[in-house]
């Protein structure tokens, strides 16, 4: 019998969270805080993650679930935690994949090391673990959402500044002092000021000094936790800065957006949901709305690139792939790789697990179709395993990269 999370624990248990999102967990943390839970994203780094990931899951499952495992057990044999008084929690989506057994897989992992005491939950909007006993209260919802569209924000305009940052280091430094100044801004309920945040946001990261350079833009898909964990792909994003690329990378919320569209899918198709449309049907258009502040600020200042709107997102994909192909990233990755050629970034990298059916079914299996409309895209999909050396991935990469490269020239001549 496995041990739950209770009300009671809030108190005196510490709730550790794997790494995943490095920007947006920085307002995530407090947003918890305020409501009176303790977190602790992990920030280890390390080979014996994979490998304590290896000695706990099975290598034919899923290289997140092995990743995530191998660093929750890594940091139990750290030393630094009293084991009688820590939670280990994950997000899930609970759709059709192996995602959905992670909890079961870390507890089988727990009762390995004789640690059936420590507690496991699951945030999720699927059902699973309906008695985690976090109360999700409105003010708490509402936090998490403004937590994530700011890091979404942060995280694009970030992409778009450090690869031309002339003082290294200085966007990161920028990016997290105002992180901190919207952290304060919770607990006065000033976050909610989005329009006046976005402006400030945009003024100081474009005072950052930065070279004329034009550089090549590389989009990032994939299964959601190797899109963002620099654990997962190898720290991407810093490997295309460092290579003199522009990482193009799409927000969290746009994977929110998915899943609450398939719902609505799933009621014009099966027509289910039908009490809870209206709720689904709401929560996108307020996200949308929300999404649209940020889009209109970058439009007003001309000085970045604004992300896509997700109507478009998911219009530009429905030629290619119907949206009742809802496992993995489903219809989503197709869409966004449509998207991001439809902006003028030819070039993209699709990060999967290997092995991992629906993820190869709606990257790897879509791109003949995908070319056959856009010849000149150069698309990179990028398996993820613990087999697989990095030396090996960044070679893929470098060739995705040398064609690039060649591909810019031939537009110049």
């Amino acid at each position: 019998m496995y041990t739950k999370f209770s009300p009671e624990m809030k108190d005196t248990h510490l709730i550790l969270v794997p790494s995943m999102l490095p920007i947006h967990f920085k307002f995530i943390v407090p947003v918890f805080e305020m409501s009176g839970y303790k977190l602790e994203v992990l920030q280890t780094d390390n080979d014996n993650i994979r490998q304590e990931g290896l000695a706990h899951v099975h290598n034919d499952m899923c290289y997140p679930a092995l990743l995530t495992i191998g660093q929750f057990m890594d940091a139990l044999k750290s030393g630094k935690y009293d084991l009688h008084h820590v939670v280990l929690a994950m997000t899930q989506t609970a759709g059709g994949c192996r995602a959905s057994n992670y909890l079961s897989l870390m507890r089988k992992a727990l009762e390995q090391e004789n640690w059936e005491f420590i507690p496991c939950l699951s945030a999720n909007l699927s059902g699973l673990e309906k008695d985690s006993g976090i109360d999700f209260t409105l003010p708490l919802l509402l936090r998490i959402v403004y937590g994530a569209l700011y890091g979404d924000a942060l995280m694009w305009l970030k992409n778009q500044v450090k690869p031309y940052e002339i003082h290294a280091g200085q966007t990161d430094q920028v990016v997290d002092e105002i992180a901190q100044e919207i952290v304060g801004m919770f607990s006065t309920g000033q976050y909610r000021k989005s329009k006046k945040i976005y402006k400030d946001m945009i003024e100081r990261m474009k005072a950052i000094p930065r070279t004329k350079e034009k550089k090549i833009r590389v989009g990032i898909v994939g299964e959601i936790y190797m899109k963002y964990s620099p654990l997962g792909n190898q720290h991407l994003e810093d490997y295309l800065i460092q290579e003199g690329f522009e990482p193009v990378l799409s927000g969290v919320m746009d994977f929110a957006l998915y899943t609450i569209e398939n719902g609505l899918i799933d009621y014009r198709y099966y027509h289910m949901h039908a009490k809870t449309k209206p709720v689904y049907q709401m929560a996108k258009d307020v996200i949308m709305r929300m999404q649209k502040t940020f889009r209109d600020a970058i439009k007003k200042d001309g000085t970045f690139t604004e992300p896509d709107d997700f109507a478009e997102v998911i219009r530009n994909g429905k030629p290619f792939i119907d949206p009742g192909v809802k496992m993995g990233e489903g219809w989503l990755l197709t869409s966004e790789v449509v998207s991001l050629v439809k902006s003028g970034v030819d070039n993209v990298i699709m990060c999967q697990p290997f092995g991992c059916l629906p993820n190869h079914i709606v990257a790897k299996g879509m791109t003949k179709k995908i070319k056959e409309e856009f010849p000149q895209v150069n698309i990179a999909p990028i398996d993820y395993d613990p087999s697989a050396s990095k030396v090996n991935q960044e070679n893929r990469i470098r060739l995705m990269m040398a064609n690039a490269r060649l591909n810019a020239q031939n537009k110049e001549a």
